[in-house]
């Protein structure tokens, strides 16, 4: 089975290439990953407090958020259509604002310094907390820059499907970004009795691994237009609810995993997403199965 669908997903390949010319991205995006599969490794023999206030957990996690963050921008990059010179400005700005963080993460970590909000540390580790800070909002920038280049995007495009899910995915993005100024001026994750901003921070970036994955498989399928365009939009505005809801609930000071109505009307927008990603996936592999030999309809994006 797992031939087919190899066979097929490499078929009629797409003039534009996913993670096309990102090199560069793509190491440091690996990177990140390696990384914090070392640190999981020194947490296992060595626990993760390092006093007084460095945790190798937060360190194994950032990482691999960033990491993956950075894969998949290096994903959609190619699909941005910037000149020469632009594409390496933001490429070079996305490689030394990953570098930085990833050092100032791990090595305050190790030394028993919190990296960001840190009472015990010198001077320097203040001036590298705030420096810390500023890279946060380059990133965020960054990522500000993208979202309103992708919006501004006018057809015919190569890929219509991917562009609408880079799109929905960037919305998602800018309320985690917000969610990360949100804890810099707090100088704190946690809000209200039980609110914490890094779930709303994180679960809001997974949105470009979650909604371009589901908008990739549906641009392998041979099912009507209109019927993918439906799947793709149901399964991303409901994503884009349940990233409000979190963010409500952490707003009112709230722990999203406690069952009242604001989490667990989340869970149910959580599991509309998941049901159109396996409706995907099952059409890409009863479509692999039966080899269907016609072209995939893909009719150029418009509004």
């Amino acid at each position: 089975m797992l031939k087919f669908i190899k066979s097929y997903l490499n078929a009629n390949e797409p003039s534009v290439k996913l993670f096309e010319g990102e090199r560069k991205l793509v190491i440091t995006g690996l990177f990140g990953v390696i990384l914090s599969l070392g640190i999981a490794s020194f947490i296992y023999f060595q626990g993760h407090l390092i006093l007084p206030e460095g945790n190798m957990k937060d360190v194994f996690s950032f990482n691999a958020a960033i990491g993956i963050y950075i894969l998949s921008i290096a994903a959609i990059l190619p699909l941005a259509r910037f000149g020469d010179r632009k594409r390496k400005v933001i490429r070079w700005l996305f490689i030394s604002a990953t570098l930085y963080s990833y050092a100032i993460e791990t090595v305050q970590n190790f030394r028993g310094i919190n990296p960001r909000f840190s009472s015990a540390g010198t001077n320097i580790d203040m001036v590298a907390g705030m420096l810390f800070g500023i890279v946060s909002l380059v990133l965020v920038a960054l990522a500000i820059v993208l979202t309103i280049h992708f919006l501004r995007m006018k057809s015919p495009h190569e890929r219509p499907l991917l562009l609408l899910g880079v799109r929905y995915a960037f919305t998602s993005v800018t309320v985690a970004s917000i969610a990360g100024i949100w804890m810099i001026l707090l100088q704190d994750r946690l809000t209200g009795d039980a609110g914490n901003i890094i779930v709303l921070h994180g679960i809001g970036f997974h949105a470009l691994q979650t909604l371009i994955l589901l908008a990739w498989f549906l641009e392998k399928t041979q099912a009507k237009w209109h019927y993918k365009k439906i799947l793709l939009h149901s399964g991303s505005i409901a994503w884009i609810l349940m990233i409000l809801f979190i963010g409500i609930q952490t707003a009112l000071g709230r722990s999203v995993f406690e069952l009242t109505i604001i989490p667990i009307l989340g869970s149910c927008l959580l599991f509309v997403w998941l049901g159109t990603v396996i409706m995907a996936v099952v059409l890409v592999i009863k479509q692999s199965r039966n080899d269907y030999s016609s072209p995939i309809d893909q009719p150029s994006f418009t509004e």
